[in-house]
C-alpha cells in the first residue's frame, strides 16, 4: 500500500535539516576542525597531558557515580510521585524541574552557602570531590525522574493485580513485571544525566575550587585553556568529551531498544 505524501513534507524536512545543521552540526564541525589546527600530534599532546587527563578522569568518575545514584533515586522518586498519594505531592512534582529553570551558577552559589566554609548546618564539603558529585546530582535530578514517570503512569495495573492474585510477592511483581518495562526509560534517563554531568560547568565552578589534579573537572579545564589563549588545546579536550557523550548516548539507545524487545 502506497503511503500518500503529505504536502510540504519535503520542505519541512529540508528546513529541519538546515536548522539542525546551523545549530548543531556546523558548530561541532568547527570545534573538531579547530582541535586539529596543529595536526594529530598536537591534538594528542593536548588531550594526554597530565592535567587534561586528570580533569577527564575526575569528570568521568563523578559522572558515572552520579548516573548510578540517579538510576536508583530517580526511579524511587518517580515511583513515589506516581503510585503514592500524600499532601504536597503537586509541589514536590513541580520541585523536580527546578534544576531546569534555575541558572546553574545560582545552584553552585546555593550549594556553597549551604555546604561551604560558613555552612549553617555545619557541613563543609567545599573544594572536595564530594562537592562535585553533590552539584552534579542537583543539576541532573530531573532526567531519570521525568523519563521513568510517564512509563509508570502508562503501565497496565491489571497484570500486577493478576500476579498478586496468583500469590506473587510484591518483590516478584516488581522484578518480573514492572522493572523490565522501566529499564529502557531508566537507561535513557541515565544516559541524559551522564551526558549533562560530563559537560556541566556553572554549578561546579564555585563549590569545587577548581584545584588541578583534585577537583578540576574537564569543563573548567577547558575554560582555563581558553583564558590562557590555548584554544586549540581547549577544542581538543572538548572533542574528547563530545565523543564520550555521543558514544554513551548511542550505547544506551541500543540497550534501550534491546530492553524494549525483550520486555515484550
Amino acid at each position: 500500500m502506497r503511503v500518500p505524501r503529505i504536502p510540504g513534507a519535503a520542505l519541512a524536512g529540508g528546513i529541519s535539516m538546515l536548522y539542525l545543521s546551523v545549530i548543531v552540526l556546523i558548530p561541532l564541525a568547527a570545534v573538531v576542525s579547530r582541535s586539529l589546527d596543529g595536526g594529530i600530534d598536537a591534538f594528542w599532546t593536548a588531550v594526554t597531558n597530565e592535567q587534561a587527563l586528570a580533569s577527564l578522569r575526575i569528570t568521568l568518575i563523578a559522572a558515572a557515580v552520579v548516573a548510578v545514584i540517579n538510576a536508583f533515586s530517580g526511579t524511587l522518586i518517580a515511583w513515589v510521585l506516581v503510585r503514592d498519594e500524600f499532601r504536597g505531592k503537586n509541589f514536590v512534582n513541580s520541585l523536580i524541574d527546578l534544576p531546569f529553570a534555575l541558572p546553574t551558577i545560582v545552584a553552585g552559589l546555593t550549594l556553597l552557602a549551604l555546604y561551604g566554609p560558613r555552612s549553617p548546618v555545619g557541613v563543609d564539603i567545599a573544594y572536595t570531590q564530594t562537592a562535585i558529585v553533590l552539584a552534579l546530582l542537583f543539576v541532573t535530578l530531573p532526567f531519570v525522574v521525568r523519563t521513568v514517570q510517564p512509563v509508570l503512569i502508562e503501565l497496565d495495573r491489571d497484570m500486577e493485580e493478576a500476579a498478586a492474585s496468583l500469590g506473587a510477592s510484591n518483590f516478584t511483581i516488581f522484578r518480573r513485571i514492572i522493572l523490565p518495562n522501566l529499564i529502557p526509560a531508566i537507561l535513557a534517563g541515565v544516559a541524559l544525566a551522564f551526558a549533562r554531568a560530563v559537560g556541566e560547568f556553572g554549578s561546579l565552578v564555585l563549590i569545587t575550587g577548581n584545584l588541578p589534579f583534585k577537583t578540576e573537572v574537564a569543563s573548567v579545564f577547558i575554560f582555563g585553556q581558553i583564558e590562557s589563549d590555548r584554544v586549540t588545546g581547549a577544542a581538543a579536550v572538548s572533542v574528547v568529551l563530545l565523543v564520550i557523550s555521543f558514544v554513551v548516548l548511542l550505547g544506551i539507545s541500543f540497550l534501550s531498544r534491546w530492553g524494549s524487545k525483550h520486555a515484550q
